[in-house]
């Protein structure tokens, strides 16, 4: 059972105000789990999506970065003809 009444109205002004393409409720590992889509078009707004999370939810947040076809389109391309010996060279 949900302890806090206001934990939908939360949740919703929640993923109101960042627009999420998608938010999905499941469970994971026997946690309760939500999953938001989003596209974050610069790393520093990750603190102002993250921590309401933390203090509003006392919860884990993990921001595994993610492409779409066209991304990966772009980054296929960008690597094409680079050996894999010439980038680990840089690191030897």
């Amino acid at each position: 059972m949900v302890k806090d009444p206001n934990f939908l109205k939360t949740t919703e002004d929640f993923t109101k105000k960042f627009n999420f393409e998608a938010a999905y409720f499941t469970e994971v590992n026997g946690n309760r789990t939500m999953v938001l889509v989003l596209d974050l078009p610069r790393p520093d707004m990750i603190p102002a999506i993250a921590e309401p999370l933390f203090q509003g939810f006392d919860t884990i947040v993990e921001i595994p970065p993610a492409m779409n076809l066209d991304d990966l389109k772009k980054a296929i391309s960008g690597i094409q003809g680079v050996s894999l010996d010439s980038v680990l060279g840089q690191y030897q």
